[in-house]
């Protein structure tokens, strides 16, 4: 397991990119659907309501472990999933990969999904993914500047560190291409209290990192921050 890691960690390093993410339903798989999962891939919320006043579970699971709140978050129908909230739907539900709604909407940037979700119950401080991440972490590292902030209101955490050994900061600069997004993600990470001298696992701090990334507006964000190579 830790040779495994050790090599994750590396191809992330080296700019590779990580093992397959979250999943949204196939179009094979939609055309499949039946009950609360077809009602939820339509966008109606009248075949919602038609489809649980029939009995349909309300967080079913597909083949992958989705929940038709799930396929409404990855399809960004906001109606559909406050129809589904407002039924009794599992905010917090994970699928096979360990992927929750919260996550799903951060990779996508969907900051008013994120909000009503957050407002429904949703766990910021939930433990996702198969890297023991978080949302913010996901959002983080795709520069998701909205998202980041939805997130960071809605008092995710900052520090957590995930199976690689990386934090939403060290994320948003290995993972990050040091533009003007991820920029904004760090400076929004800084304001809110993450800590800037906690290191990866390798043991090397966040303004290194940055500097070796070549990053020089990041690692003058971390260094008037307190940062230390």
């Amino acid at each position: 397991m830790k040779l495994l890691l050790r090599a994750l960690v590396a191809g992330l390093m080296a700019g590779a990119s990580p093992l397959q993410a979250q999943t949204p339903p196939t179009a094979q798989e939609v055309t499949a659907y039946t009950g609360l999962h077809a009602a939820a891939a339509s966008g109606s919320t009248g075949e919602v309501d038609d489809a649980l006043k029939e009995g349909a579970d309300i967080n079913a699971r597909d083949p992958f472990g989705r929940t038709p709140l799930m396929v409404a978050v990855y399809r960004r129908d906001l109606a559909v999933a406050q129809a589904l909230i407002a039924a009794g739907a599992n905010v917090n539900a994970l699928e096979h990969q360990s992927y929750d709604t919260l996550t799903i909407a951060a990779v996508q940037n969907d900051a008013e999904m994120l909000n009503l979700l957050i407002k429904s119950g949703g766990n910021t401080r939930a433990i996702t993914s198969p890297y023991a991440g978080t949302a913010l972490i996901a959002a983080a590292h795709l520069g998701n500047v909205d998202a980041v902030a939805a997130l960071i209101a809605g008092r995710a955490p900052l520090d957590h560190v995930n199976r690689l050994g990386m934090t939403a900061l060290i994320e948003a600069i290995v993972l990050g291409d040091g533009g003007a997004r991820h920029q904004s993600v760090v400076s929004a990470l800084i304001a809110a209290g993450a800590d800037v001298n906690l290191a990866n696992a390798q043991g090397t701090r966040p303004y290194a990192l940055a500097v070796d990334k070549g990053f020089t507006a990041i690692a003058a964000l971390l260094q008037q921050a307190g940062a230390t190579p």
